[in-house]
């Protein structure tokens, strides 16, 4: 799959198969990685992936408390807890870039940002890292079937309104992403004791 490809196929998928990630693939996607974009190349962040037994066991803590999980392989992003702002866009520049590996491998992705605030859950399977804080994780695995559909007449009205028809109000990505990115660096700042 070239790049383009990646690009316009990639997006959060919430259902997965239960078909084994190969380990060799995980590596070369998170080598590959390794050398997206950091100014002044500090790299501020640390990631483990899990599968198999300890991610069963956060599946079944995280579903607990009420968080999705759900996929054969999932990826845990540690940031320094004294990062600053400019370093925030190369975590979101680095997680980009693992999602379109992992999609130019055949495999699709969900970031899962609400993994943050359950830092304490995950610490029960991966404990906690000095002087790092989860700023989240990332299901991923091969896409399975599809939620069943209302029937074909529904499906045929769905497909010919618009968002506004449905009641749902235009989103400005960049902005969106701004605001996320906002709150978590303020919820951070708040858990090590900073001023917001």
């Amino acid at each position: 799959m070239d790049m383009y490809e990646a690009v316009t196929s990639r997006r959060s998928v919430c259902r997965f198969t239960d078909r084994h990630v190969p380990r060799e693939v995980l590596e070369r996607v998170l080598s590959a990685a390794a050398r997206s974009s950091s100014v002044p190349d500090p790299q501020p962040r640390r990631v483990y992936v899990l599968t198999g037994r300890p991610l069963a066991e956060l599946e079944k803590l995280l579903g607990e408390r009420g968080a999705a999980v759900g996929s054969p392989a999932a990826l845990l992003c540690y940031v320094d807890r004294d990062l600053g702002p400019v370093q925030w866009s190369d975590v979101g520049m680095y997680l980009q870039t693992v999602s379109l590996l992992l999609r130019a491998e055949g495999l699709h992705s969900c970031t899962r940002m609400a993994w943050a605030k359950y830092h304490r859950t995950v610490a029960e399977i991966l404990p906690p890292l000095e002087g790092l804080t989860l700023f989240c994780g990332m299901s991923i695995g091969f896409e399975g079937a599809a939620e069943p559909t209302e029937g074909a007449e529904a499906a045929a009205t769905r497909s010919t309104s618009t968002p506004r028809d449905r009641g749902v109000e235009a989103v400005n990505p960049a902005a969106y992403l701004n605001d996320v990115l906002t709150r978590r660096i303020r919820q951070i700042m708040s858990q090590i004791g900073l001023p917001p």
